[in-house]
């Protein structure tokens, strides 16, 4: 006897009944409707319990056959009349089941054998109508027509044995899968609906989408859902039934353990068991004992068995037939995917076939699962997407070739977007998953390209404190992924540089460069920098010193972009960085290297350099030179005569200007540049298109400016297109650029008296740009550029160099004709800039000073006079007088006389007083005092001053600074108030408590001249007994 278990899953079939179908479409659907509800019917059956289940089992497995013929494309003729016949006989077989219901009058024994042979006689009529069918309905599903066949044989050939009240259960010779039969039983022939030699391969894709294994899951609910008071426990009392899909034999349990037997061995008496059940029974028994059969009771005459060898291969045959059943109907159950709960129990069941039989997941990977898995991921339900992870990861388990195939199916994307997910048992899953793909060489790569996946893992590695376990297995992966050189540089770019750094230190002199070549592209934090150059700079220095072109030009490409960090520049030159580097620049000259390092060598130079790093003790060589030596000043300008590249010439200007700050290279540099004529060379730079070029020789020029800003500025007029190229009037639209910026505070630094500068500027009719540019920068009222604070300053500083060379006729006429006076006081009031004030205050002070030689009385022309009879006089006989300026004495104005009195610049001179800046005020100061000199009014001047406060102001001027220059000023002017102010000045001037305690460290601590400007003060204080009279002046 041979028992079918229902299924592994619901075992009702539902049906849609479609308005639009066919009639062979609507009986099929009619007669499927009919089996789902004799399924359900007969779990309540508890009488002939196992004749009902297996009567099911046969209309179950018929009904793929219906659907077969409802499905195909080429319908028989004699399909209408194969249904009919079927209907009638399932109709019967549901009248039959409801009859035996739970709540049914009990049968007699008699009535039970009818209607069990009455089912048989249905079950039999079913298989003969299925023979009916002719091949050409299944086309070329071989497979299809090969059961159909196997299972219309069997169900001929089925028999069911009704049993009586009176037998009793423990002699009954019927198979239950609660309890076997005690008597040894004769195998019968086994025909089943799969065909044992069929080979279930991607080779044959028809029979993995059959429709009607299709149809049947549309069906059939997944997850067996049970009815209150519906269903008994019955059911459940078969072992495992949710894993047979295959017909079961009674040969194929052990007496024993009642499960499926996997090593058979058949002993003295003739009973097949399981080879560790017979075992486990023979230990019972002491050597003197006698032993028995534990079913037959029969007395053994020893302990030996032999193997069953035919039953063996029998049941591995029966395995391998049930499991790709299973798995045939799992991937309906995926390709259906009609509820989570279906998709979870297929997925849980494949888990369990895997686990059982390594070899399944070749079956799994070859009936096309792999893509219906993919989609499951998709789902929101958590449960769903971490079985199919754990499913996933065990397929690819210790299995390269699985990993590629699988990774060609799955979307790494996804799984990597799973890593953020809420909910931990996911987060887990998608991570024990990618570990497994991650031992894959070939798909490190791969899986290290998805988007953000490497940062996702990173961060998760550094989030232990959070979940360990998900850290401990994201380092893990990371460490998988550094088989690819791609995913070592993406790592250093997300943050993650110890394996860049690892292999860059101690790998093979490949992955030493390559290594060095991803540190010259990536772009490091700050917060790195310095981390990476102590440990990469020896190893880099080593490939520049020591290796091949390829080597040293990605150490070069490294090193360049760790010198660029300024906090680096220590660690590389406590490194030995800066002796290689000269030695590239001086020394190293290998022929026909493709390379030229020394490009290479002074940029990173000039990258040090600009580290601050002290320069008049740092060896560049064994021979005791050092950066500031004559050596290295010399070779720098040899190679910048004979240079043409823009780039090293940038880097070498660079490097003259950290040596140039040291006032003894300074006269050095001066001194050859003189000799060798490379003024005109740092002249033409100015203009090159290379900007960082133009501005870092205009800044050496600069600098250089007071050592020989004479000669520069003669050969600057002797230069094509200088100096007016040097300045330019911003538009409203440009913003101001460091060129601009360099370019006029070079002119501003220039000797001021260079009379053949000032006209060339002028003939080029620099002074209007000048101004409109001034002017644009007033209007705009914000900041534009961070470079517009130092073009200002540098324009004004044009325009005072201007007045000092007023002598001029032509630039007394320009300076009158657009009223410097104005000009200057406007941009005393300038808040951007301290250095705009105090050059304000200089142009002021130089215009003064002409004040006092360019104000004149008027004079007044002797004319013929004809005097008129007095009839004929009529009119005031007094003259209209010109008012002369108190100060000069002459007729006065801003803007012809430069007047400061007339300009109103004596009120905004006194609030320059108040600046924290010295220098500004000393600038502030020294124009007022121009108008003490002994040339001017004095009284008058001290009078007007007066007026404004302007004592007091000196006096906070002495008590807020300390400057030598600031006390000599402030002292003076304060001596002529005491002179020439009157009672008033003398008493604010000797009411102050705090003027006579400065006045006396200026006289104990001060200079020669403060220091005897402070006693002639106190002298007038009665601090001191007036011996004698100074007759110093200003």
């Amino acid at each position: 006897m041979k028992i079918k278990a229902l299924g592994g899953f619901h075992t009702s079939i539902y049906i849609v009944l479609k308005e639009d179908a066919s009639p062979v479409e609507s009986l099929a659907d009619s007669i499927l409707a009919s089996i789902s509800e004799i399924t359900e019917l007969v779990v309540s059956i508890e009488v002939e319990h196992e004749n009902f289940i297996e009567i099911a089992c046969y209309l179950y497995r018929a009904s793929m056959a219906i659907m077969e013929l409802k499905m195909t494309d080429t319908c028989p003729e004699n399909a209408m009349e194969i249904l009919q016949s079927i209907s009638k006989s399932v109709n019967l077989a549901k009248d039959l089941v409801e009859r035996c219901q739970i709540g049914i009058q009990p049968f007699s024994d008699p009535e039970l054998r009818i209607i069990i042979a009455q089912l048989e006689e249905v079950i039999k009529h079913i298989g003969e109508c299925l023979s009916l069918i002719p091949p050409s309905t299944f086309g070329d599903q071989q497979y299809a027509e090969v059961a159909v066949r196997s299972l219309s044989k069997e169900m001929q050939n089925a028999h069911f044995e009704a049993q009586t009240s009176e037998t009793n259960e423990q002699d009954t010779k019927m198979l239950s899968l609660e309890e076997q039969p005690k008597e040894k039983q004769t195998p019968k022939e086994e025909t089943d609906l799969y065909s044992i030699d069929f080979e279930v391969s991607m080779e044959n894709p028809q029979l993995l989408n059959t429709p009607q294994l299709i149809e049947i899951l549309k069906s059939t609910s997944w997850v067996s859902k049970r009815k209150h008071g519906s269903m008994s426990g019955s059911l459940t009392t078969f072992p495992q039934v949710g894993e047979y899909m295959e017909p079961l034999y009674e040969t194929f349990f052990c007496p024993l353990t009642k499960k499926i037997m996997d090593d058979p061995v058949t002993i003295r008496s003739g009973v097949t068991y399981e080879r560790k059940a017979i075992v486990e029974w023979f230990k019972k028994f002491n050597d003197s004992e006698e032993i028995f059969c534990p079913i037959t009771g029969q007395k053994l005459m020893s302990k030996s068995f032999n193997a069953n060898i035919a039953l063996k291969s029998t049941l591995e045959e029966w395995k391998e037939r049930n499991q790709a059943a299973r798995i045939k109907v799992a991937r309906a159950a995926l390709s259906l995917a009609s509820s989570e709960n279906m998709v979870l129990e297929a997925v849980k069941d494949v888990q369990s076939i895997c686990q059982r039989n390594p070899y399944s997941k070749v079956q799994v990977r070859s009936v096309g699962i792999l893509p219906l898995l993919v989609q499951c991921l998709e789902y929101k339900d958590k449960d769903v997407r971490c079985a199919v992870l754990e499913l996933l990861r065990q397929l690819v388990e210790d299995d390269n070739d699985s990993k590629e195939m699988i990774a060609q199916t799955t979307n790494i994307s996804t799984i990597i977007k799973m890593l953020s997910s809420s909910h931990q048992s996911i987060r887990h899953a998608s991570l024990l998953y990618l570990l497994d793909l991650s031992r894959s060489q070939s798909l490190c790569e791969r899986i290290g390209s998805v988007t953000g996946a490497i940062l996702m893992l990173i961060r998760i590695k550094y989030r232990r404190s959070i979940d360990a376990f998900a850290s401990e297995k994201a380092d893990e992966i990371l460490r998988n992924l550094e088989h690819s050189p791609n995913n070592i540089k993406n790592m250093a770019e997300n943050g993650l540089l110890e394996p860049l750094l690892k292999n860059l230190t101690e790998g093979c002199e490949e992955m030493m460069m390559e290594m060095a070549s991803y540190l010259g592209e990536i772009v490091l934090g700050h917060d790195s920098k310095t981390y990476v150059a102590e440990r990469a700079s020896p190893a880099l220095i080593k490939m520049v010193h020591r290796g091949n072109t390829l080597t040293r030009r990605a150490a070069f490409k490294a090193l360049a972009q760790l010198s660029s960090y300024q906090p680096n520049g220590k660690i590389l030159e406590e490194a030995g960085i800066v002796q290689i580097m000269v030695e590239e620049m001086f020394i190293r000259n290998i022929q026909n290297e493709p390379m030229n390092s020394k490009n290479e060598a002074v940029a990173i130079l000039a990258n040090i350099l600009d580290a601050g790093i002290e320069l008049e003790n740092l060896q560049v060589n064994s021979h005791g030179h050092t950066m500031t030596s004559d050596y290295v000043v010399c070779n720098i300008m040899y190679m910048l005569k004979n240079s043409t590249s823009d780039e090293l010439n940038n880097n070498l200007i660079r490097i003259l200007l950290f040596i140039a700050k040291i006032p003894r290279c300074a006269a050095t540099i001066v001194s050859l540049v003189k000799e060798t004529e490379a003024s005109y060379t740092l002249i033409e730079f100015i203009n090159n298109p290379h900007e960082e070029l133009a501005i870092a020789a205009t800044t050496l020029l600069t600098v250089l400016s007071p050592l020989m800003g004479n000669v520069l500025a003669e050969r600057l007029c002797k230069t094509r297109g200088q100096p007016e190229d040097l300045v330019q009037s911003p538009t409203d639209t440009t913003p101001i650029t460091e060129k601009q910026a360099v370019s006029a505070k070079f002119l501003a630094q220039l000797p001021h008296q260079n009379l053949t500068l000032n006209l060339a500027l002028l003939y080029n009719n620099t002074v209007p740009t000048i101004l409109e540019a001034i002017s644009q920068i007033q209007k705009r009222g914000t900041r534009s550029s961070r470079f517009e604070s130092a073009y200002l300053e540098g324009l004004v500083g044009i325009l005072v160099r201007f007045t000092t060379t007023l002598y001029e006729p032509q630039i007394l006429f320009s300076a009158r004709t657009h009223n410097f006076t104005a000009v200057f006081t406007e941009l005393l009031i300038q808040p951007s800039s301290d250095e705009v004030q105090r050059l304000s205050a200089i142009g002021l002070e130089n215009l003064s000073t002409e004040s006092i030689r360019l104000s004149k009385p008027p004079q007044i022309k002797r004319k013929k006079l004809f005097y008129l009879p007095k009839y004929l006089f009529c009119g005031s006989s007094r003259r209209r007088k010109i008012p002369l300026c108190p100060i000069h004495g002459g007729v006065c104005s801003s803007q012809n006389t430069f007047c400061i009195v007339d300009a109103k610049a004596v009120e905004r001179l006194l609030v320059c007083l108040g600046n924290e800046n010295a220098e500004v005020v000393e600038a502030a100061l020294s124009t007022i005092c121009t108008l003490l000199d002994d040339k001017v009014d004095v009284e008058k001047s001290v009078s007007m001053l007066s007026e404004a406060n302007a004592v007091q102001h000196v006096l906070n001027v002495v008590k807020e600074h300390k400057e030598e220059g600031l006390w000599q000023k402030s002292f003076w002017v304060i001596e002529k108030f005491l002179n020439k102010g009157g009672d008033k000045s003398a008493s604010d001037i000797s009411n102050d408590r705090v003027l006579p305690a400065i006045l006396v460290s200026a006289f104990h601590h001060g200079a020669g001249n403060t220091r005897q400007m402070a006693e002639k003060i106190l002298r007038h204080l009665n601090k001191m007994p007036n011996l004698y009279t100074s007759n110093y002046t200003m």
